[in-house]
């Protein structure tokens, strides 16, 4: 692949006509459909000609038409060249939308795109195995306290009984009355 040498930055704002979205109506018509961030990507690599403009949303690229048709012959020739090459799966087609006749409003009033829904697919997957695994060990471990709770019960049924058995070994006498005798002779008056 012969690589070819960038063009120096051109100083003419007037050549910066393209916003992000109509760059994304350039590559669907070739063809070759990118999202709104791989274009603002390719801006913020250098792959693309483009400025950053302020507007009252905060920072907007503007790019050459000449660097996007650049962009789209080198994907072309990439792909022609790599039979095997697919287009990632996660790429979404971008549906045509109604755009403002007035040129102010357009540079102005739009926000950029949230991302496609087969990233949230991925995560809420993920956050589902997730809980589903945490679930299991919640039952784990309340089988293991249920288990504690028993052989606590156990040990203090047993020490109970070991308390039954000593107390006449170790010289206290039971009395009738049920307080415990310390073994001494009762002393008459």
């Amino acid at each position: 692949m012969s690589e070819q040498p960038r063009p120096d930055a051109s100083t003419d704002e007037h050549s910066f006509l393209l916003s992000v979205e109509e760059a994304a109506d350039r590559y669907a018509a070739a063809g070759h459909p990118r999202t709104i961030r791989a274009i603002q990507k390719y801006c913020r690599r250098g792959d693309l000609e483009s400025q950053k403009v302020e507007t009252t949303y905060g920072e907007r690229y503007v790019i050459t038409p000449a660097s996007i048709d650049r962009h789209i012959a080198m994907i072309i020739e990439r792909s022609q060249t790599n039979v095997r090459e697919q287009p990632r799966p996660d790429a979404s087609i971008r549906l045509p939308e109604l755009k403002p006749t007035n040129g102010d409003e357009q540079s102005a009033s739009g926000r950029e795109q949230p991302r496609p829904d087969a990233v949230e697919d991925r995560y809420v997957k993920l956050l589902e195995s997730e809980n589903q695994f945490l679930r299991g060990q919640i039952g784990t471990k309340d089988a293991q306290i249920k288990e504690l709770t028993e052989r606590s019960r156990e040990t203090n049924i047993l020490i109970g009984g070991l308390q039954k058995m000593l107390t006449p070994l170790l010289g206290g006498r039971k009395p009738q009355d049920g307080s415990i005798d310390s073994g001494e002779p009762a002393q008459s008056n």
